[in-house]
């Protein structure tokens, strides 16, 4: 395969990539969290491209992505690909994916019966996984059984395969947005494949993770957004049977208790039952700060935070009193599950690095991020396998 260059460009989803040769298109990359890391991740599958302007035939596959990510019905089926190197059963998969037009989607298993292989279907979602050629083959179209969403690796998971169905006009049956984020053991991505992913990518986490075993991390429910930092509020610095006790007893100074107070009743409430609950002055004045920014519509719903980048919900939600990046980093995985969170700052991720990977000192920041580079877009996995590490070292 004999990439040439590559170019940036911008879409309704932010910084697109496309990288060719002489033979065709050999890779498109949907946006990073930001431009930096999209043409990094570029460099990473081509270090030899170069970046520079596209040429008319290049151009030209720019422009009907554009259009597509608009809204308009293009199946880019005039775009060529260069597929040397790709595995023969992976073309195939590709080229039946190309066929699926914008608004109509197949199932897993549908692609595999079409091969004539109809016992493959965790094989095509292993290539749809690792497909170069995102929204060109438009794995994005390719659900699991029963219209499922399913898995998808492009940064923002399956927030990211909602959007570009919802662009398209597909609905799947579990696009409703609390569904998606009220934790009923469903992630923005594939496990199975993450896991994989990870492996292949670093043998050195490998075998933590077959010592460790499957991947157990569960996510908590939660009724809004507003309620999740609430409570993240509470547990601050506290155990959690004491902070447990004392968000119950915030919960029941109001009506519906088990769903949590909303913005308006926290502002409503006195000051004095709020601190006979066991709330500090300091947690009650973070816990109005962000009743006040919720009420004024500045920390964003269930529905809306599923169309935003990690960073954006990192910087909006870091403005209320008390919240930092950690708290949202542990709500992007915990309450989100998004795909590609690493928490460096973290104390017991940092620690179980040092574990796994035999450092005799804590690793800093930079050194944890330069590792964490080759585990996306699955960091959040990675993070959870690190945490399990310092577990199996107290045993």
């Amino acid at each position: 395969m004999s990439t040439r260059a590559f170019s940036l460009f911008d879409t309704p989803l932010g910084r697109c990539a496309i990288a060719w040769g002489t033979h065709g298109i050999v890779g498109v990359q949907l946006p990073e969290a930001r431009e930096l890391a999209t043409r990094a991740r570029m460099l990473q599958q081509f270090p030899e491209a170069r970046e520079e302007s596209p040429p008319f035939e290049v151009k030209r596959a720019i422009d009907g992505i554009v259009s597509l990510l608009h809204g308009d019905k293009n199946d880019l089926s005039g775009v060529v690909l260069d597929m040397e190197g790709v595995p023969p059963f992976y073309r195939r998969v590709y080229e039946v994916a190309r066929a699926i037009l914008p608004g109509a989607t197949l199932s897993y298993g549908d692609i595999a019966a079409r091969l004539g292989a109809p016992g493959s279907a965790r094989a095509v979602g292993q290539a749809l996984g690792r497909n170069p050629f995102a929204l060109v083959v438009p794995c994005h179209r390719v659900l699991a059984a029963g219209a499922k969403v399913g898995g998808f690796s492009a940064n923002g998971g399956i927030a990211t395969k909602l959007r570009l169905l919802s662009i398209e006009g597909t609905h799947a049956h579990d696009h409703d947005a609390r569904a998606l984020f009220e934790g009923d053991g469903g992630f923005g991505f594939d496990p199975e494949s993450a896991v994989e992913h990870l492996s292949s990518r670093d043998p050195e986490l490998a075998r933590l993770m077959e010592t460790v075993g499957p991947f157990r991390m569960r996510l908590d429910k939660t009724s809004s957004v507003f309620v999740a930092l609430a409570e993240a509020i509470v547990y601050q610095q506290l155990t959690a049977k004491a902070a447990s006790t004392i968000f119950a007893r915030v919960r029941a100074l109001f009506p519906r208790a088990h769903e949590g107070p909303t913005p308006e009743q926290v502002l409503r409430v006195k000051e004095e039952k709020l601190r006979g609950a066991g709330l500090s002055r300091s947690k009650l004045l973070s816990l109005r700060d962000l009743a006040q920014k919720a009420k004024a519509g500045q920390i964003p719903t269930l529905a809306e935070i599923h169309g935003m980048e990690n960073e954006a919900i990192i910087e909006r939600l870091t403005e209320v009193r008390g919240i930092g990046r950690w708290t949202v980093e542990m709500l992007l995985m915990f309450r989100l599950g998004r795909p590609d969170v690493l928490p460096a700052d973290d104390y017991g991720l940092r620690k179980g690095f040092a574990v796994a990977f035999k450092k005799r000192n804590l690793p800093a920041r930079q050194d944890l991020a330069k590792r964490g580079a080759r585990w996306k877009p699955y960091r959040t996995v990675a993070s959870w396998y690190l945490w399990r590490a310092v577990e199996l070292a107290k045993k």
